[in-house]
């Protein structure tokens, strides 16, 4: 016998045997393995064009696909950016609210124009500033009368100097 034979008949009893039919007469099927399809594996060809076939078909199901598919997908560094870009926007809101609450960010007094104010002995700009401005903020007219009178300290001031004091609306 020659070896091709001997190798032939050496496999013939390593396939696996056909189903044999059932005690009812119906062919056994084989179990199914876990994890395994029955579904044809992708063919690598040439397009239909060659083989004769329009891809019509082809072209509307992808125009399908396309028209169901999502109009934006964001990756998780997409979904962490816009979480931080809307935490800064919410929370420069509530900052920007609390501050106005506050009166932080109100407008100060309208100063709508000034009058002179002889100094006199025992006053002081905080005492000027409350009688000419009794609405307003003492501190902030001081401020106005020492920026107004090019003053360096409040305590430059002498009894019986002109100063131009600022009144408001």
């Amino acid at each position: 016998m020659s070896t091709t034979a001997l190798s032939a008949n050496a496999l013939v009893g390593r396939h696996a045997p056909e189903a044999a039919p059932s005690p009812s007469g119906t062919p056994r099927r084989r179990p199914r393995i876990a994890g395994t399809t029955t579904e044809p594996l992708p063919v690598r060809a040439c397009s239909g064009d060659v083989l004769g076939r329009s891809d019509s078909g082809r072209v509307r199901r992808l125009a399908v696909a396309e028209a169901e598919a999502p109009a934006l997908r964001l990756t998780r560094r997409g979904r962490m950016l816009l979480t931080a870009l809307s935490v800064i926007v919410f929370g420069s809101a509530i900052v920007v609210l609390g501050l106005r609450m506050a009166g932080v960010l109100e407008p100060g007094p309208d100063f709508s124009r000034t009058v002179p104010v002889q100094v006199a002995p025992g006053q002081t700009l905080w005492s000027i500033a409350q009688d000419t401005n009794p609405a307003q903020d003492p501190g902030t007219v001081v401020e106005k009368i020492a920026d107004l009178n090019k003053l360096s300290s409040p305590a430059d001031i002498v009894p019986g100097q002109t100063l131009q004091i600022p009144i408001a609306r």
